[in-house]
């Protein structure tokens, strides 16, 4: 049986990648909804987006729900500097016509979570936490009836790419982490030290193209148009493509390897605000709340997409 997932998700390119690679896998991957979040772009844009990457896909059927539009507690931050006014920049997407749910996404997120069979549900993070995080305050009852929490946040040996020591995703709304690495919901972290190995390269992406689908064509120039800025930045062959090992972790764990460690965000601190603090060599003794993945087969990991992809429009 398909495991049930639900992503939240601010698209954002990669965020697109990671939503299109899990509507690719219904023999695997169930989504039941799709919760948006402000994070890359502003909540109108990601909302948006989701809304074309669904229709892109042939899933309008999804329930989409918008849910928070600025962080618990700071000003907003996002990223256009790296995926366009847009956020969704290298393709020329139809205008979505598809509806947006009236329910809040945090709303949603706590029905479901109440609903379903205690352990059948499993969150895909893909931004800034904050709905879960609301979800998880406005009802603690839910936390131990979610299965899993599989989320794109955080780094320790690659440092940070929004500050020097903050990945976006936490840096976006570190309070919100916070209270999700607290929660005792069993959690599997895709940090940068594992995006950062899973290059979108030149020839990755050719293949991509050469699918000759919709979603081939789409993905091929939404990651031609993102990964300019990271190429210029880390002087790589390619860019990292983060959100979608997230997916790619359900669908093919054999292809990751990490360790289960205790993780905590920094919130205090001008200079570390949002920084991810994993005891990866065991140094406390407080308690291991996340499987920290750090190991992965780049070259399976653009195949298993590639495969994928193409069973897309």
């Amino acid at each position: 049986m398909a495991r049930k997932i639900i992503i939240d998700t601010d698209p954002g390119q990669d965020d697109a990648v990671a939503m299109l690679l899990a509507l690719a896998a219904p023999d695997v991957l169930d989504v039941i909804g799709v919760v948006v979040v402000a994070g890359n772009v502003p909540l109108a844009r990601t909302v948006g987006n989701a809304r074309k990457v669904l229709e892109l896909a042939g899933r309008a059927d999804i329930p989409l729900h918008a849910g928070c539009s600025r962080p618990t507690r700071r000003a907003p931050v996002t990223a256009e500097h790296v995926h366009g006014p847009t956020g969704l920049d290298g393709h020329a997407f139809p205008e979505p016509t598809m509806p947006v749910q009236p329910q809040h996404g945090v709303d949603y997120l706590i029905e479901v979570l109440t609903r379903e069979p205690a352990g059948s549900i499993t969150l895909c993070t893909l931004g800034p936490l904050t709905n879960v995080a609301l979800a998880l305050v406005k009802a603690p009852s839910i936390a131990p009836r979610i299965r899993e929490i599989v989320m794109m946040a955080g780094a320790e040996f690659e440092v940070g790419n929004i500050t020097p020591a903050a990945e976006f995703n936490v840096y976006a709304d570190a309070e919100a982490a916070d209270v999700v690495l607290r929660s005792g919901v069993p959690i599997t972290m895709i940090p940068l030290d594992l995006s950062h190995q899973v290059l979108s390269t030149r020839d990755r992406l050719d293949r991509i193209a050469a699918i000759g689908n919709r979603a081939g064509g789409a993905v091929a120039g939404m990651l031609s148009f993102s990964e300019t800025f990271d190429r210029q930045k880390y002087g790589w062959n390619g860019a990292p493509l983060h959100d979608p090992c997230v997916i790619a972790w359900l669908l093919a764990p054999e292809m990751f390897g990490g360790r289960t460690i205790n993780v905590r965000v920094e919130t205090a601190s001008a200079l570390t605000y949002g920084a991810t603090v994993a005891d990866w060599w065991q140094i406390t003794d407080l308690p291991r709340n996340v499987h920290y993945l750090r190991d992965v087969d780049a070259a399976g990991f653009y195949d298993l997409l590639t495969q994928r992809l193409a069973r897309l429009p």
